[in-house]
């Protein structure tokens, strides 16, 4: 009788401590950290520049880009990098002033956001509306941008559309008005972010 009790208890011992151990690894496994790299092939990054006259659009080239999130804290780290000097707008003369006397881009030849936390909960399933902080690198100097972002998580696949607005002039950028021709003085940055997401 003493040998089945014992019995008894050793189970019901193994069974709480496996239960545990499930529990933990389950705890852990929610906290993990997320690895979100960017598809350059399905990634769009587009401008908007408005003028007296018309609106100029044009586009930029995701470099590389690879992001690590933390769902728990919200920590957010990685980089995004663009080709600067990927800019065109579909009009040579006025492409090459953007390249040589706006962007500088043989000095300055490449375009940064480094984020650093996501103010918001992402969902690892469906859409999330979140705010993405963070700093913007871009000819050469650093600001801070907390951006609105709508995110979508699925198994292994992620996307994020984020619009902000890039006030250039007043960051040191140089003003192409001319006499008859007047552009606004920011300009509207949209991209589209594609990639794969995984756990390390």
């Amino acid at each position: 009788m003493k040998e089945t009790f014992r019995a008894i208890r050793s189970a019901r011992y193994l069974t709480f401590v496996a239960a545990l151990f499930f529990f933990v690894a389950a705890v852990a496994n929610a906290g993990s950290e997320s690895v979100l790299r960017l598809d350059a092939e399905r990634t769009t990054i587009n401008f908007t520049l408005g003028d007296v006259l018309h609106t100029v659009r044009g586009t930029f080239h995701l470099k590389r880009g690879e992001l690590h999130l933390d769902p728990v804290s919200r920590k957010l780290s990685g980089e995004i990098v663009i080709d600067a000097k990927s800019g065109q707008s579909g009009n040579g003369m006025r492409d090459r002033k953007m390249q040589r006397e706006i962007l500088e881009s043989d000095r300055y030849a490449e375009i940064s956001f480094r984020p650093d936390r996501v103010d918001g909960e992402v969902s690892t399933q469906g859409k999330s509306a979140v705010r993405v902080h963070g700093i913007f690198t871009i000819h050469g100097t650093d600001h801070e941008l907390n951006v609105p972002a709508e995110v979508q998580m699925a198994p292994g696949y992620w996307t994020a559309i984020v619009h902000f607005a890039v006030p250039y002039v007043a960051w040191g950028m140089k003003n192409p008005s001319t006499l008859f021709l007047r552009v606004s003085e920011s300009v509207d940055i949209d991209i589209t972010a594609s990639g794969t997401m995984s756990a390390p």
